[in-house]
């Protein structure tokens, strides 16, 4: 009986050390919360009609990745018209930058000898000798001016004596009239040569010497710099509008910007895509974070705190995280906050980079961070 006694108090003395102990006894603090990573949503500046679609939703892709081709449309046309513009403004600067041919040189020279030539003939006048061939075509042509008279003279009385017929008689006026014409221009042309050139020829040779002189000196110094500076301006704007469509037809293919995982892809080849819309939604991989709201009596963490992170995918497995962030300002608690305490209702944000686990683990998955936990670096613990 007394063994029975005996018993009983050791097992009520157990139960009474280990109530106590687990009065002393507290569980680490942890908080649950989300992971979460950036969703990228990418598409095209230009826009267009879809030529092609080449990945799939839940594909892992890599920086640089093609997704998506569109048509080009017009775009290479415009191109290649941008290019001819291009090399054509280039010719022009080149032309300017060489200057003047030395042929165009001396080609502008002759024209200025040539005029000056004229001039010079004009200022001088008609030459004694085209004076005396003037009259010498006078004499002549008067002479056969008296000639035609004398014939018609005879053929009219021999009309009226019926010797001659009516034809003769009209073939010799019209002689007469062609001789007497004959006359009188080789009397103007005697005149002119006399009378001399007159000043304004003179004035008009003149201005056309001066400016062959002008043209020549202009051929000698070149192009000017304004010329110049406005060719090496427009050849800048032609290589701007080059490149401004490069850039066009390089947006016709969406390439992913990152290593990640596509989430969404609603198009199809023939669908329309606009300018600026989102075509493809992807996740990206290389950053992985937990977001949790940690009440306000256990704000004893600072960033750079290295803290263990559990995930019901992975039951039984630690991934390292480090706290990256913590909200200054206090909000209150979230629905799905949740804590193995009572919680406050003042909560502050905070921000958890898995540094481990980018492979395993997926945005949307429920974690805890174990706060209770925290590894403090050697500069932490250094830290006053």
């Amino acid at each position: 009986m007394w063994n029975r006694v005996l018993g009983g108090l050791v097992a009520a003395v157990c139960l009474l050390a280990l109530l106590t102990m687990s009065q002393w006894q507290t569980t680490p603090l942890k908080v649950s919360g989300f992971i979460e990573a950036n969703e990228i949503r990418v598409g095209s500046r230009v826009g267009g009609r879809v030529r092609e679609v080449f990945v799939d939703e839940g594909q892992l892709v890599t920086k640089g990745m093609k997704l998506i081709s569109l048509e080009p449309f017009d775009l290479e046309e415009q191109a290649a018209q941008a290019e001819a513009v291009l090399s054509q403004r280039r010719a022009e600067l080149a032309k300017l930058e060489n200057g003047t041919r030395p042929l165009e040189v001396a080609q502008a020279e002759e024209r200025l000898k040539q005029l000056s030539a004229v001039l010079k003939k004009l200022r001088n006048g008609p030459r004694e000798q085209e004076i005396r061939a003037a009259e010498a075509a006078l004499e002549q042509a008067t002479a056969q001016l008296k000639l035609a008279s004398i014939k018609q003279a005879r053929v009219e009385s021999l009309l009226t004596k019926s010797a001659a017929t009516q034809e003769d008689m009209d073939q010799a006026n019209s002689e007469l009239k062609v001789t007497s014409a004959s006359q009188q221009v080789r009397q103007a042309e005697l005149d002119l040569l006399k009378a001399g050139t007159r000043p304004e020829e003179i004035e008009e040779a003149q201005a056309r010497e001066k400016e062959a002189n002008e043209a020549w000196e202009l051929q000698k110094e070149g192009y000017r710099l304004e010329e110049k500076l406005a060719a090496r301006a427009a050849v800048k704007a032609a290589e701007a509008a080059v490149a401004a469509l490069q850039r066009q037809l390089a947006e016709l293919t969406i390439t992913s910007p990152v290593d990640g995982l596509i989430e969404a892809v609603e198009i199809e080849p023939g669908d329309l895509v606009g300018a600026n819309t989102p075509a493809v939604s992807l996740i990206d991989s290389h950053e992985l974070w937990v977001r949790a709201y940690v009440p306000e009596n256990h704000l004893g963490i600072a960033i750079g705190n290295k803290v263990p992170i559990t995930v019901d995918s992975f039951p039984g497995r630690e991934f390292v995280g480090r706290v990256t962030f913590v909200a200054r300002r206090a909000e209150f608690t979230p629905g799905n906050v949740q804590t193995p305490e009572d919680r406050s209702k003042q909560v502050f944000r905070i921000k958890v980079m898995l540094d481990e686990g980018r492979r395993e683990l997926r945005p949307g998955m429920s974690a805890d961070v174990w706060l209770g936990r925290i590894q403090t670096t050697e500069s932490e613990r250094k830290r006053p």
